[in-house]
């Protein structure tokens, strides 16, 4: 296959990959909408439209704590069964829809107990919800396979019952774990007795790293935590100097530690100053296993066909590059190596020979 460049047509048929995408933050508006009128929330406004457009600006801060308080909006919508079975089955078609065959839906199941549930509740409604999603997907001829990473809030106190949370449910959905929520001043290895349960438990686990917070955040949770992935990562580019790598960036480039990188989510966030500027672009050249993610389709206005054609056009990524990174995702991904390389093997590179 040629290095050649592509159309947004053919980049929403392309087969895609998504490690990086929240549940709460990929509501559709008009469901947001409804299920709020049902709750008695009030919203910015009732027309989906312009709901859509407060979230986007609301989350255009360049502050990824104020980034982080758009999501009061979409969990006060997701507090009950209805509400999570909804949302989660609407979320798998969404997907389809876009084209992605494997993704990875990440949420905090504490954040979701403010009715009548519980967190094992929450996920066990969650995992219904998806499950009718893929069921319904399938039938329709776009099958995709979504699996679970169970959150903990970094600067609360449910981590470890997130994290067993994520051991309970491994058969049932939950692939995985991640820490998430405010960075600066929260530090993940103040969660380490989270982590080393996982550890002991074999269920693996991301951490969000190196977006809010520079390298001693990436440290922490490559090697003091012992994260098989970084959630964004984006500034483990402060250990690269003229395209030298300092130990730590060598490290996880060679140790072949995904990086989950989300460049419109970066750039609300002030993680990243231009889609053409992003640093994933140079760390994909560098080796560095790269993947492409959404982070939040509501809020950042995106979905993973949006993300391929800004690289396309923005950065003069090719068909090639976007093989690329989907096929680091699914290596990285937390489910079996087998169905992992059946998935690249027979679903992604057929996808890719154009």
């Amino acid at each position: 296959m040629t290095a050649t460049r592509v159309d947004a047509d053919l980049i929403r048929r392309l087969p895609k990959a998504v490690l990086h995408d929240h549940l709460d933050g990929g509501l559709r508006p008009a469901t947001v909408v409804e299920l709020a009128a049902e709750a008695g929330h009030t919203l910015p406004t009732t027309d989906p439209d312009e709901l859509a457009a407060w979230y986007f600006e609301a989350a255009n801060s360049g502050d990824l704590v104020r980034y982080i308080a758009t999501f009061e909006r979409t969990l006060a919508v997701m507090q009950t069964r209805e509400g999570l079975l909804r949302t989660a089955e609407e979320y798998v078609l969404d997907l389809a829809a876009d084209g992605v065959v494997y993704g990875e839906v990440r949420y905090a199941p504490e954040l979701n107990t403010n009715g009548e549930l519980t967190m094992a509740e929450v996920v066990e409604t969650v995992q219904e919800g998806l499950a009718a999603g893929m069921a319904k997907a399938a039938a329709a001829g776009t099958p995709v396979r979504v699996g679970t990473l169970l959150c903990g809030m970094r600067m609360f106190d449910r981590v470890r019952e997130a994290a067993d949370l994520a051991v309970a449910f491994r058969d049932a959905g939950v692939v995985g774990f991640d820490i998430a929520g405010a960075e600066d001043g929260f530090p993940a290895a103040d969660h380490r007795d989270a982590f080393e349960h996982l550890r002991r438990e074999s269920v693996p686990f991301t951490i969000h790293a190196g977006e809010a917070h520079g390298l001693p955040s990436i440290h922490q949770a490559v090697q003091v935590c012992g994260a098989q992935r970084l959630g964004h990562g984006v500034r483990i580019t402060e250990d690269i100097v003229d395209g030298k790598l300092g130990r730590l960036a060598g490290w996880v480039r060679d140790h072949r530690i995904a990086l989950e990188m989300c460049p419109t989510s970066n750039l609300q966030t002030g993680a990243a100053t231009s889609i053409a500027e992003h640093p994933i672009t140079a760390l994909k050249d560098l080796g560095f296993r790269v993947t492409l993610n959404t982070d939040n389709r509501l809020v950042s206005g995106t979905t993973m066909t949006r993300e391929m054609s800004l690289l396309v056009e923005e950065a003069g990524w090719t068909v090639e590059d976007l093989r690329t990174v989907t096929v680091n995702a699914l290596k990285s991904a937390f489910i079996p190596f087998d169905e992992r390389t059946a998935l690249i093997e027979d679903v992604v590179l057929p996808g890719y020979a154009l």
